[in-house]
C-alpha cells in the first residue's frame, strides 16, 4: 500500500509546472496571451486596410514597411503595461492611417 501512495506523490509532483517548458522557454501568462491576441487583431486590421490601396502604389508599400518595422521592433517586449501602452498607439496610428485610406478611395 505503501507503494502506491508514494507513486501518486510522484506523479503529483511531475505535474507542478516550472513555468517554463522543455526548451526552457516562458509561457505565456493569461494576460500575456490576451494582449498577444489583441496585437495579432491589430495587424490583422492593418494588413486588411491596407490591402484596399492599390498595389500600384507605393504608399501600400510603405506602410505595410512601417507597420511591420514597428511589430518587429517591439516583438520581444514582456512588460504588460508597455504591451498595452504599444497597442493602445498601434490603433490610434492605425485609425489615422485607416482615414487617409478612406480618403484615397
Amino acid at each position: 500500500m505503501l507503494g502506491n501512495g508514494m507513486r501518486s506523490a510522484s506523479r503529483l509532483y511531475a505535474t507542478i509546472s516550472s513555468g517554463k517548458d522543455l526548451k526552457g522557454k516562458q509561457f505565456l501568462t493569461l494576460e500575456h496571451f490576451v494582449q498577444r491576441g489583441r496585437a495579432l487583431s491589430l495587424w490583422r486590421n492593418i494588413v486588411r486596410a491596407i490591402r484596399k490601396i492599390p498595389p500600384s502604389d507605393s504608399t501600400r508599400q510603405e506602410l505595410h514597411t512601417f507597420a511591420r518595422g514597428e511589430f518587429e521592433r517591439n516583438k520581444y517586449i514582456h512588460d504588460l503595461g508597455h504591451i498595452r501602452y504599444l497597442i493602445s498607439t498601434g490603433k490610434t496610428q492605425f485609425d489615422s492611417m485607416k482615414r487617409y485610406i478612406d480618403q484615397m478611395g
